[in-house]
């Protein structure tokens, strides 16, 4: 873990994030007492499928959703 000023993050802040990127925490400080502390974000564990993925996966309908709808207007719904 590494401590730095509020001045010295602002002055060095590329390489900070370097240092997390590599993996070391860093602790932010003013006037000596700790503020933040900085890690490395965690990767998401699965990304998204594609749109047309999730929608090839969906079942069928017989008719479309309009036809549907019509339908049940008709109906009194």
């Amino acid at each position: 873990m590494l401590t730095v000023s509020v001045a010295k993050a602002k002055a060095q802040l590329s390489e900070l994030l370097d240092k997390v990127e590599a993996g070391i925490d860093v602790v932010i400080t003013r006037h000596g007492r700790p503020v933040a502390q900085v890690s490395r974000a965690q990767q998401p564990k699965s990304k998204l499928r594609p749109l047309g993925t999730f929608r090839d996966r969906m079942p069928r309908l017989r008719r479309s959703s309009a036809a549907r709808l019509r339908a049940l207007r008709d109906e009194g719904h």
